[in-house]
């Protein structure tokens, strides 16, 4: 007994009280702050280095979309005119908003990038339960999205869980590149939950391919047919910042 409650007193209190106020180390690689000021002129050395062609020049610009967060681009660049910042509020509702320009802070992009729907905030603003499809992923993204649930981030708390059925769920959230084999089970999953229903893309895989973006075993079809209703980019994506995206998406 006396063993436990040292432990417990040990562990302190690990639940992040004020998720809107948490900070991450600065050795995370966030959004992206980009300056071409400096640019020489026909300068390809930060998309050539690109693994997902996230990068494109005159403008300088950045598609989080197909981010991988590597960090080559601010490593290899000679005219340091890519640095990422710390910062985790990185979704968005529309697929366009994740290209970021020159010059974009991460205020403007915060402030831009989700709009709120008032009949979302109505229906699932209180409660959202969500099934998440692993669409031929590595598994990182999926374990960042259970990581939501743990004692630290308790994302349980605002009313937002993942079930076990698509029955029980209000959205789909789907990682991986869909491949051909899992293109069919992601659109069933989707099929098998009730109108209205939200659908999350998660992870630069899902959002744009990612790495696998030119392979000949996907099937991306599923995004022709269905909407996204929101984005949430990363490689993978911090359990902040899918929290973060989730609450602003339904206006809390």
């Amino acid at each position: 007994m006396f063993e436990l409650l040292k432990l417990r007193k040990n562990h302190g209190f690990p639940v992040i009280a004020d998720l809107r106020r948490a900070e991450i180390i600065p050795e995370f690689r966030g959004f992206p702050l980009l300056s071409d000021k400096q640019c020489p002129g026909g300068c390809r050395s930060c998309p050539e280095i690109c693994p997902t062609g996230a990068i494109t020049t005159e403008p300088l610009r950045l598609d989080l979309g197909k981010c991988i967060f590597c960090g080559e681009c601010a490593r290899n660049c000679p005219a340091q005119a890519i640095r990422f910042s710390s910062a985790y509020c990185l979704g968005a509702t529309d697929r366009a908003r994740l290209v970021v320009s020159a010059g974009q802070t991460e205020a403007d992009f915060h402030g831009q990038a989700i709009v709120t729907r008032k009949e979302i905030k109505r229906l699932f603003g209180r409660s959202l339960k969500l099934r998440q499809v692993s669409a031929a992923g590595c598994n990182g993204c999926e374990m960042e999205l259970a990581a939501c649930g743990n004692v630290n981030f308790d994302m349980g708390r605002f009313g937002i869980d993942f079930v076990a059925s698509p029955r029980h769920a209000d959205g789909i959230v789907f990682t991986g590149p869909i491949s051909r084999n899992m293109a069919p089970a992601l659109q069933d999953a989707y099929q098998s939950i009730s109108e209205p229903r939200l659908v999350i893309a998660v992870g630069a895989c899902a959002i744009s391919g990612g790495i696998f973006a030119d392979s000949r075993e996907l099937n991306r079809c599923f995004l022709e047919k269905v909407p996204v209703d929101l984005y949430v980019p990363g490689c993978p994506p911090h359990p902040l910042t899918f929290i973060h995206s989730i609450l602003d998406f339904l206006g809390q």
